[in-house]
């Protein structure tokens, strides 16, 4: 039986509330969904709320793990990236909650912290649940936001804050990363899951022909990297505000619709370009498909404490991979 983790409270939050807003919360509420980092909304007793995000251990359910900046897949997490992604989005007028307070030196808690603007209107997912007509107008929005993202290039593939600073990834190219990742989850997912075990090889094999069938790229779009409808406010004024974006990354923006298409189901019409790469796609489908058995699953070997949501979002996903294997019914 695990121990439930210790969040924290009002008088924990209080001194950084007090360097962001001037004031301690009457209130402070942890809202649900994060896995690698701590959200609590601040209450003040004016009627002002704010966002306060932490990058702590006891709010990071993923665990220590490896967090070279060089792998585009590395663990995404933490104030320097956060802000290193906040930074490029601004300048390319892309809505994310606004910064209102970074507390670099862990002055204020134990740990890094930020302290950020609290976009009222919900998440796109749960407009798109509860009344699709409202929905389409940030959905639109969010099209243009993507059509941004895309047209913003570099050389080079990997966390932005890598490539803006001109270092180097691990490995040649964005292709190769995926496939490459995609062959390691296979042979993971074969000691976990004797489905998988099953037809390892013909999987293996699969990928490795989807990656030969890819050409060649010489530059990287940007991609939020994560980019599902829980993880897009909405503003009052009806724009789209992107979070959870310590991830962003120049890489395929093949890999951005790849998820797209999984997360927004009917929706991802709205979504949907022409300026794609249908190889690339292929490649990604399977690879992503396979990391959302892998990562989940890994997951759960800790204490995450919503386990039936994850344990479903590994199962499904492996029905698609096994559904992707030529010759399957």
């Amino acid at each position: 039986m695990t121990t439930a983790r210790a969040h924290l409270t009002r008088d924990d939050l209080a001194p950084l509330a007090r360097a962001a807003l001037g004031r301690a919360p009457a209130t402070v509420t942890r809202l649900r969904g994060g896995s690698k980092k701590g959200v609590y909304r601040l209450a003040l007793d004016n009627g002002r709320t704010a966002i306060a995000y932490v990058w702590s251990p006891q709010e990071d359910y993923w665990g220590p793990a490896d967090a070279d900046i060089r792998d585009p897949f590395a663990h995404a997490s933490g104030l320097g990236l956060f802000l290193s992604a906040h930074d490029r989005l601004t300048e390319l007028g892309v809505r994310t909650p606004r910064l209102l307070f970074a507390d670099e030196e862990a002055e204020h808690l134990p740990v890094f912290a930020a302290v950020v603007e609290d976009v009222r209107g919900g998440s796109l997912e749960t407009l798109l649940r509860s009344d699709p007509g409202a929905a389409r107008v940030p959905l639109a929005r969010l099209a243009g936001t993507l059509g941004v993202l895309r047209e913003c290039t570099a050389p080079g593939y990997g966390k932005a804050a890598l490539v803006e600073e001109g270092g180097k990834p691990l490995g040649s190219s964005c292709e190769q990363v995926v496939a490459d990742r995609a062959v390691r989850d296979v042979e993971e997912l074969a000691g976990r899951d004797p489905r998988v075990a099953e037809v390892a090889r013909p999987l293996a094999e699969r990928i490795r022909e989807l990656y030969d069938a890819v050409r060649p790229r010489d530059s990287a779009s940007l991609v939020h990297g994560e980019l599902g409808p829980e993880h897009v406010l909405v503003t009052e004024e009806g724009d789209p505000a992107l979070i959870d974006i310590e991830g962003l990354m120049y890489f395929d923006a093949e890999w951005e619709h790849v998820f797209l298409r999984l997360r927004f189901g009917p929706a991802y019409d709205v979504l949907r370009t022409a300026e794609l790469d249908e190889d690339r796609m292929e490649l990604y489908r399977l690879a992503m498909h396979l990391n959302l058995v892998a990562g989940p699953l890994r997951l759960l070997d800790g204490d995450f404490p919503d386990r039936e949501p994850m344990r479903d979002i590994a199962e499904s996903n492996l029905r698609q991979v096994l559904s992707l294997l030529p010759g399957a019914s």
